[in-house]
């Protein structure tokens, strides 16, 4: 059966789900997994799983120290695991992908969620955005914002960091009485592409997972990408603010609860120090377990650094030292258990999306998808094409059912087979393609849409002026950097 009318199969049923039956995204992409599976021929799945591992193996080996004949016998021997594997009925195949899945990420979404819901609730969130705008004063207040925003937004989901953040952007207008727009702005273009560039956020994490990219190249390379883009975002804000004025829409019962946010006492707050700590220490711990393989360090120290910069590790000792943050503010048990349940039942949902996601794109890998698509493209074209076509089919999904998440992981799921192959470039260039296509177009079946629309006070015109073209020019300036840096600095 051809691969593309299978894939054109599970997108319409992912998107004909989630459009037109409202369903949850879980069950749209649990229902497409099963039925693609179904579907697809035996022999067809052997076919594509065989190229799969075969290609992982030959990767692993380094495909220049390979000739004909030792090809061919890792292909004979990965075409045996294929065919056992491939003796599992569909769901047994779907059930195997959710659990490989939820191993690799489970953990770490659950943890971050648990992170992200301590810094709110603690209020070192509100601490971070405080420092932010001490440090610059008044004037400097959209970098402030910015900055306080890009920080946030690596373990903060982007709806709540939003939540969070107006309510200080609207009482910083009562004191500066202008630049509303750019305050905004600001907030939107810090706060959204770590989103989809840095994980544990589950987007650019199960991006990561499904392409076998080290985690701690993943974060490193999200930063890089993400300064970048939020850059442009903010640029295009100052830009912006001079071309039109938004207008400050408040009831007076509101501006009295907003001077009253403005004049709450600092002290009662975390320490900056304690603030900071769970979101730094997990990407430092990351990065460093990461980076010193590549030093001449001591065995000791390469080996502690390594248990350490475990995602599920830094991400254990993060939270753990969130909640204990938030204890300290909260001074009650019960209070703390109701924040960790609410948090965890927020994990809970996240997680099985992210799986049945998993799910669903083993299960296009195993229509041979990748090699369909390497043979339509041919093999003298060069290969760093890959990158924009992958930032246009998330751009395109995400436009049609709104969530930047879920755009990820089913993009993934089409082009995640060219990762095994020999593309010239590291995987994480692909990775930020994707990451970067979940930006562009976001309207109004996008919830973040509706959240900044009605929390600032905005117009729907006024948030596509702002929202949907801070967005989409971040994410072109994105693919733009991704594709340049795949070419000057491709880290293979």
């Amino acid at each position: 059966m051809d691969p593309f009318l299978l894939l054109v199969i599970g997108l319409a049923t992912v998107l004909g789900g989630i459009l037109l039956l409202r369903l949850h995204p879980f069950l749209a992409l649990f229902i497409a997994a099963l039925l693609v599976s179904s579907i697809t021929p035996k022999e067809q799945t052997i076919d594509g799983l065989t190229v799969k591992y075969a290609n992982e193996r030959i990767k692993k080996m380094g495909s220049g120290t390979l000739n004909d004949v030792e090809r061919a016998a890792i292909y004979a021997k990965e075409r045996v695991k294929a065919e056992k594997y491939s003796n599992k009925t569909p769901i047994q195949r779907i059930t195997t992908e959710f659990g490989v899945t939820c191993g690799k990420i489970g953990i770490v979404i659950a943890l971050a969620c648990l992170i992200g819901r301590c810094l709110l609730a603690s209020g070192a969130a509100d601490r971070i955005v405080r420092s932010a705008l001490g440090l610059v004063g008044e004037k400097g207040a959209p970098v402030a914002f910015l900055a306080s925003g890009f920080t946030l937004g690596i373990p903060v989901f982007f709806d709540s960091l939003f939540l969070l953040a107006v309510p200080l952007a609207k009482a910083m207008w009562l004191k500066l009485r202008k630049n509303y727009l750019l305050l905004l702005v600001a907030l939107i273009a810090g706060g959204s592409m770590t989103h989809s560039l840095v994980p544990p956020t589950p987007g650019p994490l199960y991006v990561a997972s499904a392409l076998s990219i080290n985690l701690g190249t993943m974060i490193i390379a999200g930063l890089v990408v993400g300064i970048f883009t939020a850059s442009a975002g903010y640029l295009y804000g100052v830009w912006l603010n001079q071309q039109i004025e938004i207008p400050f829409r408040e009831t007076p019962e509101s501006i009295k609860k907003l001077g009253a946010l403005a004049n709450k006492n600092t002290k009662d707050l975390p320490s900056l120090f304690s603030s900071v700590l769970p979101i730094v220490l997990p990407v430092l711990l990351i990065a460093a377990g990461t980076l010193i393989t590549q030093t001449a360090a001591p065995v000791n120290l390469k080996a502690a650094l390594k248990l350490l910069g475990d995602k599920n590790i830094a991400l254990a000792i993060s939270s753990a030292i969130a909640i204990i943050v938030l204890y300290g503010q909260l001074k009650n048990s019960k209070e703390l258990g109701k924040q960790m349940q609410e948090a965890l039942q927020e994990a809970g949902l996240i997680i099985l999306i992210c799986c049945a996601g998993g799910a669903f794109g083993s299960v296009l890998l195993q229509t041979g998808i990748g090699p369909y698509l390497e043979s339509k493209v041919g093999h003298d074209v060069d290969s760093i094409w890959l990158l924009p076509l992958a930032f246009v089919a998330t751009t395109i999904i995400r436009a049609a059912q709104g969530s930047a998440t879920v755009a990820m992981i089913t993009t993934v799921g089409i082009v995640g087979g060219f990762a095994s192959m020999n593309l010239g470039y590291h995987p994480v260039y692909l990775a930020l393609a994707i990451g970067c296509g979940s930006k562009p177009l976001p309207w109004m079946n996008d919830s973040g849409f509706w959240v900044i629309s009605k929390m600032s006070g905005m117009t729907e015109k006024e948030t596509l002026q702002t929202f949907t073209a801070c967005l989409s020019i971040m994410g072109v300036v994105g693919i733009i950097v991704t594709i340049v840096g795949a070419k000057i600095l491709p880290m293979v």
